[in-house]
């Protein structure tokens, strides 16, 4: 019966639009636009088709655009240095990442290529510099895993880019949208450490070719009047969002179809789709096609990935090849936390409840997670534990300013009298003898992300994700 109802419901929504655009349409716009179903299901696929994209425009808006957004970091081909490790203040993007200070360059390929260059890091200090388009792909690596940790300098190249690379040049990279982000992070050992990263983060240079070359610039790309986004206009424009940005995405030939598709609403090239223009029967088909799209990419969020003892893993990013049209595991990558990495670069564990499936809450349980002796994160750089709410995925404020632990960390962890370790897992430090080994947790729902950086490939691994012979251990209420 809950599945009729469910239906029913729908049927009758979708039989409420049909009824409203028969008399709210125009006759010439509702011989235009596709039926009543079809309209729906345009919508819904995409809305997670253009998800990522959205969501991408946001924080770029935030980074690079709007100076007085509170998370803004540098104008276009300039690169921001942070000289510090995330925090709950930092809400521009979910589950950030506070192993590594970041560094952050949105790049305008339009009028010209950009090289990035990076100094030799010491051996022993991971980094990586991960590109990534307005699509959310990951396109490419500089850094200890991909290219070593010599100095060098690389191109970044937009889609429409012909041309040679100049002498010295070690790599090209090709981004298939005209803005991209070049992501850094540069590994911190403990908080003493951040002068050392002050200065590799002092010998990352992000500069034109022309000024690479010492040649003049060549004409300035067009003024953009970038909209003003942020999570309440999102939800009323969405598909304004995803016009706009669509405009500087080449499609790609997988991307045909659904481009097709979006045109037939009103979305694309040489459109200028407006939702609060379109007749409320319109609007309804729209928006019931939104929520429904919404409701699967949660749906993939949660089940997309394998279950290994309470903590789902699987491969969420990558290149276009990687995904390959497949614009539900797209979208729910970039859900479950946008601008993450390939999985040989990083895999990611996440976990929103404990080994017996029940929902971690702070505010109900104390936990604990436990590595025997010798089954630590197999990695060839780091790995780390970080807590999150588990309503808004954002870092959490608490009285130590404690956001992590990870392997940089264990000359100061306690182990068990076996050689095991023990991380304590609630909202209330266990005592000063077992502080050391204290994540904080919020007084309400948990979530959980494990980082591998540069996992080892060889046995025992977490590679493949999901399928690896390593397993993390499971998150266990203490009685």
């Amino acid at each position: 019966m809950k599945h009729a109802t469910h239906w029913t419901q729908t049927a009758v929504a979708m039989a409420l639009a049909g009824v409203l655009a028969a008399y709210s349409a125009p006759a010439a716009k509702a011989a235009e636009w596709p039926g009543i179903v079809e309209a729906k299901d345009i919508a819904e696929e995409g809305f997670i088709y253009g998800l990522p994209i959205v969501m991408n425009y946001a924080v770029m808006y935030a980074y690079a655009v709007d100076k007085n957004s509170g998370q803004f970091k540098a104008p276009f081909n300039e690169i921001k240095n942070e000289a510090r490790v995330f925090t709950y203040e930092d809400t521009a993007i979910v589950t950030p990442n506070s192993d590594t200070p970041y560094s952050f360059a949105w790049l305008d390929l339009r009028a010209e290529p950009v090289v990035l260059s990076v100094p030799e890091v010491e051996k022993t200090r991971y980094y990586a510099v991960q590109l990534e388009d307005g699509n959310t792909y990951n396109y490419g690596y500089i850094g200890s895993r991909a290219t070593g940790n010599e100095a060098g300098d690389y191109m970044v190249v937009g889609p429409d880019w012909q041309g040679e690379a100049p002498k010295g040049i070690k790599k090209v990279f090709r981004s298939s949208t005209q803005f991209s982000l070049a992501a850094y992070r540069t590994q911190l050992f403990n908080p003493a450490d951040i002068d050392n990263v002050k200065k590799v983060q002092a010998g990352y240079k992000v500069q034109p070719l022309s000024a690479y070359l010492g040649k003049p610039a060549p004409a300035a790309a067009p003024k953009i009047d970038f909209p003003k986004i942020d999570n309440d206009l999102v939800k009323a424009h969405f598909f304004e969002y995803l016009d706009f940005a669509l405009q500087f995405a080449p499609a790609q030939p997988n991307e045909k179809d659904i481009r097709a598709k979006l045109a037939q609403i009103g979305v694309g090239a040489g459109k200028n789709f407006d939702f609060h223009e379109l007749p409320l029967g319109h609007r309804l088909e729209v928006g019931l096609g939104m929520k429904q799209g919404d409701k699967k990419v949660d749906a993939y969020v949660a089940s997309g990935a394998k279950n290994v003892n309470g903590w789902k893993i699987g491969s969420w990013f990558g290149d276009s090849a990687f995904f390959d049209g497949n614009w539900l595991l797209r979208a729910a990558g970039a859900k479950g936390g946008i601008y993450g990495n390939d999985s040989v670069e990083a895999t990611y564990p996440l976990t929103r409840a404990d080994g017996k499936g029940q929902p971690l809450d702070g505010s109900k349980h104390n936990y604990t997670l436990t590595f025997p002796k010798g089954e630590l994160p197999p990695v060839n750089a780091f790995w780390s534990v970080t807590m999150y709410d588990g309503k808004t995925q954002l870092l959490i404020e608490n009285p130590i300013n404690r956001y992590l632990i990870n392997s940089p960390m264990l000359p100061e962890l306690k182990k068990n009298a076996d050689g095991s370790l023990t991380l304590y897992i609630q909202k209330d430090s266990p005592g000063t003898d077992k502080e050391s080994n204290w994540l904080p947790a919020p007084d309400g729902p948990i979530y959980l992300v494990m980082r591998l950086y540069w996992p080892k490939t060889e046995a025992p691994s977490v590679l493949p994700a999901g399928e690896g012979s390593w397993q993390p251990p499971a998150v266990q209420a203490v009685k």
